[in-house]
């Protein structure tokens, strides 16, 4: 193994998803607005780019219709794609793309052009621990990629009528995947806002921002609780920030 800094890493599909601007929170955490997607990529997109703008996610909540969930019905994993996809093209695979943005002190497996992780080091924000990561068979389920919106959620929630690039794109996005606590990703399952938020206080706000921005983005809907819950949690960071049009699964499992 060597190690080397994290590299540069092209995040998106040519044409699918929108550049990325960083926005941080009143919180303290950081989530992404985005600029307008392609028509591809979200329903009723522009294939034009708009300039990316900030709202408060109080006020992004507030444009989210809001819905009973929809049958589960013909939910599978493959109708988001091939589990972690290269869908930018820098031939490394999403999940590896995510442990090199989430973690810190990584090192990379020789003649891989510092692509497949080998160990590393993750400040956890579900949990606000530090945890290690080593690559292995009884060791990687220690450190999971997690689908900020989870891909059960969003099926039930509007995905059904996503086409499979759209939901391709959806569960390879940067902006809805985040390195986190195997055990504390299990736990939360395909839930909602509703049935489950971090265990860190401080990282609520922007894990709500977050999941608002993304739902915003690939044009979803919230139930009525988890509406409430988003809000409540809102309440407490008022400013926090989320993209004006959009807001980064497991290792072990899916959602």
């Amino acid at each position: 193994m060597h190690q080397a800094p994290p590299r540069k890493r092209n995040w998106f599909a040519a044409g699918a998803l929108a550049a990325v601007i960083l926005a941080t929170t009143a919180c303290g955490g950081v989530i992404s607005a985005t600029r307008q997607p392609s028509s591809d990529a979200v329903p009723g997109g522009s294939t034009g780019n708009a300039p990316g703008y900030a709202v408060k996610a109080a006020d992004l909540l507030a444009t989210l219709p809001v819905k009973g969930r929809a049958p589960k019905t013909g939910y599978d994993r493959e109708k988001f794609g091939p589990a972690w996809s290269d869908t930018d093209h820098n031939g490394c695979d999403t999940r590896n793309d995510i442990l090199a943005r989430d973690l810190t002190k990584t090192t990379f497996k020789p003649g891989t052009k510092n692509c497949i992780v080998l160990t590393g080091t993750l400040a956890d924000p579900y949990t606000a621990t530090s945890i290690a990561f080593t690559r292995g068979s009884k060791t990687s389920s220690a450190v999971q990629i997690d689908h900020v919106v989870a891909l059960s959620d969003a099926w039930q929630k509007g995905a059904q009528r996503l086409s499979k690039a759209q939901r391709t794109a959806f569960a390879n996005d940067p902006l809805n995947l985040l390195a986190a606590s195997g055990p504390a990703n299990q736990q939360k399952s395909d839930g909602d806002a509703a049935t489950w938020l971090p265990g860190s206080r401080a990282y609520r706000c922007p894990y709500v921002a977050r999941q608002i921005s993304v739902k915003a983005k690939y044009k979803l809907w919230v139930t009525q609780a988890e509406r409430t819950a988003m809000a409540s949690v809102l309440a407490q960071c008022g400013g926090t920030v989320a993209g004006g049009t959009a807001a980064g699964g497991t290792a072990a499992g899916t959602k």
